[in-house]
């Protein structure tokens, strides 16, 4: 069964997608974005979406893909379509670098490891990294080429409307600079997987964590130079742990096997999944179809949630 939509189709449903990374297993966050984008979708009668995003072969393992998805169907979050492995899609990948390469956008950078390091210096001691200045810019490429490649973004602010955050507009220059697609190790680069795979696949709204917000407009770049339709996007707020600090993949921190482990069952863990999101009034054992009728993103807090100490 093929997990792409007509054109047709994509314009009549709302298509969602959950789209993890299989570097470990899926940590509370992660599993409160999935059930939000299936909530979102399937209470409107859309189609929901797995897709895999192992393109970076080097972390990504087969055997956590596979943790994940069970995960989520433990959940009754299962995709209404084939999964969709990146590490399979590399022709799409290379298509959409051959487009960028004939519009003129595309250029080879060849930043050492040590400019890149230096740039990416911040300048008040956080952690954010500053945009690539691009410095490279004049190494204009006719034809996709296995070297480092950039895009060379349009220059302004990017508008948009986030179901969360509300209006937002971002200029990429001063957030990402122009991004790598294609790095020298082989790999092609998150920015570019995921747009083309979201293009393809006629995603119409996305949801995840608020951390991504800012990478939006840079997306939007992308999606105007390789021709597809914007979606619409929900930046979730964090799940945090008691003491509000973030929640990683640290140790396993509140996966679903951890809290298994607590005795703490998938019914209610969706409870108080559903409660976070606003569709229960107090954390109560459920199935996720049990939400579906009490979703709305109107109810959905925009800020940052607290698990329970004793999942901890």
């Amino acid at each position: 069964m093929s997990s792409v939509l007509t054109k047709a189709e994509s314009l009549s449903l709302p298509v969602g997608r959950f789209a993890p990374s299989p570097t470990g297993e899926l940590h509370l966050g992660n599993l409160r974005t999935a059930l939000a984008s299936w909530l979102s979708v399937k209470a409107r009668g859309g189609r929901w979406l797995i897709r895999i995003e192992d393109v970076d072969l080097a972390r990504c393992k087969p055997v956590w893909a596979e943790t994940q998805v069970r995960d989520l169907a433990a959940l009754g979050l299962e995709s209404d379509a084939a999964i969709v492995w990146q590490a399979q899609r590399s022709e799409w990948y290379r298509a959409a670098l051959d487009h960028l390469a004939r519009q003129g956008s595309l250029y080879r950078c060849r930043c050492s490891r040590k400019d890149l390091q230096l740039l990416a210096s911040a300048p008040h001691g956080d952690e954010r990294l500053r945009p690539y200045p691009g410095r490279c810019r004049a190494d204009k490429v006719a034809r996709f080429l296995p070297d480092a490649l950039r895009v060379a973004l349009p220059a302004g602010v990017v508008a948009w409307e986030d179901r969360l955050c509300g209006a937002q507009a971002d200029d990429p220059a001063t957030l990402t600079g122009d991004p790598v697609l294609y790095r020298r190790d082989g790999c092609f680069a998150y920015h570019l997987a995921v747009v083309v795979d979201d293009g393809e696949q006629g995603v119409t709204e996305i949801v995840r964590g608020g951390d991504l917000r800012e990478v939006t407009a840079t997306h939007f770049r992308l999606q105007e130079l390789l021709g597809y339709q914007h979606p619409q996007y929900a930046h979730l707020g964090l799940v945090t742990g008691p003491d509000h600090a973030r929640l990683g993949k640290r140790a396993g921190a509140a996966s679903l096997s951890a809290l298994r482990e607590r005795g703490v069952t998938p019914e209610e863990l969706l409870g108080w999944l559903g409660w976070s999101l606003g569709c229960l009034e107090r954390p109560e054992a459920c199935r996720a179809t049990d939400l579906l009728a009490h979703f709305s993103w109107d109810r959905v807090p925009a800020g940052s949630v607290a698990i329970p100490a004793a999942w901890t």
